[in-house]
């Protein structure tokens, strides 16, 4: 994350920074705040041209006293804005509310245009003809992911503060790697989280945590892609942690890690598009996760169903799943809302506060 930090400072957060918070501020704040916000940047403006010309001298990027002012520039230059802010870059408060913003503003863009395309390209709209399809079901998912975001992203923003000041296994070039290990680093990054997410998850269904975290997202019974980010913050957060502390144990590539960040984003919503293409033994996709939505008890898992069969929580899913001209079919439905109702009841007993669209009374 410090590689996206340093460009975003460079392209936005410098030039806010220092609009906002100018050196000039200094003056006004006694230095005993000064000393405990770390707020030692107004020498560095003052001279702020020499230093510039000799950090972005080409070859001769030397590394910088952290008490001077903090990371030599890893992918872009510095410029006059970084030294015109009373919050210098490495400002451990500046990096967090920069981090936020940063993973509130990427996590709605990443979630409404992957969803969008999904839903546009790929959703299985026939979903919106199921008798356990909520009225309004789309713009609450919406608004509750939307809403939920920022708070997941404050509470993430530490992990990415320690990422950014080294404390992780985290790199950007080792030498002799070669894209075996890299491959070893993706494989291994996804059996834990595998492993993490299937606790979590498992863990949030126990009858306490279930009422008051999880059961949020458990309102979409048949879900929409919108469906894949809408849950309780803290639920969401509980379920992300295990791809937080990885690299704090193992070693993994920046930009590997960057990319499983979307990946796992884009799984997330893929499993949640209600189109069922396969039924496979071993990937929890769509189909296996339709089932968990349905029947609440089974198929924990994230990306395979490794764990849910060692835990003995697997349920294979109906046949009558992947078959379109049964999606609709009166008898399956009857049969398939037996076995939600029972479930549902067991878990959440016999109050459903759920409001079920109108087009659900045909089959009831």
């Amino acid at each position: 994350m410090d590689l996206v930090l340093e460009v975003t400072d460079r392209y936005v957060f410098d030039q806010v920074y220092s609009k906002v918070f100018p050196v000039s501020l200094a003056s006004s704040i006694p230095n005993k705040w000064l000393q405990i916000l770390d707020l030692n940047n107004g020498f560095i403006a003052k001279n702020s041209t020499l230093l510039i010309q000799t950090l972005n001298a080409k070859n001769n990027l030397p590394r910088i006293n952290k008490e001077i002012y903090g990371h030599t520039p890893f992918l872009r230059d510095f410029t006059e804005a970084t030294f015109q802010s009373l919050f210098p870059r490495y400002n451990i408060i500046r990096e967090f509310v920069s981090l936020c913003a940063i993973t509130t503003v990427f996590g709605w863009l990443l979630y409404l245009s992957m969803a969008s395309l999904s839903y546009i390209f790929v959703f299985d709209k026939t979903i919106f003809n199921h008798p356990r399809y909520l009225k309004n079901q789309m713009y609450q998912e919406i608004h509750l992911a939307l809403s939920a975001i920022p708070t997941m992203s404050a509470l993430t923003a530490p992990w990415f503060v320690l990422e950014c000041n080294g404390h992780s296994r985290l790199y950007f070039t080792k030498p002799n790697k070669d894209w075996h290990n890299y491959l070893i680093e993706i494989c291994a990054f996804i059996f834990f989280t595998d492993c993490g997410v299937y606790f979590a998850h498992r863990w949030l269904h126990w009858p306490w945590v279930y009422k008051h975290l999880h059961k949020p997202h458990h309102k979409w019974i048949v879900c929409t892609p919108f469906a894949s980010h809408a849950f309780n913050p803290f639920d969401g957060y509980g379920q992300s942690i295990s791809y937080h502390v990885y690299p704090m144990i193992f070693p993994l590539q920046k930009m590997i890690y960057l990319g499983l960040f979307v990946f796992v984003n884009f799984w997330t919503i893929m499993i949640h598009d209600g189109n069922h293409m396969y039924n496979n033994k071993v990937v929890n996709g769509t189909a296996c996760h339709t089932v968990h939505h349905l029947y609440f008890s089974y198929n924990f898992g994230q990306f395979t169903t490794l764990w849910d069969r060692l835990g003995g929580s697997y349920r294979r899913p109906e046949d009558s799943l992947f078959d379109p001209s049964l999606k609709n079919d009166a008898k399956v439905l009857e049969e398939q809302l037996k076995d939600v109702d029972k479930e549902m009841k067991e878990l959440e007993g016999e109050n459903d506060e759920r409001v079920y669209d109108d087009k659900a009374k045909k089959f009831n």
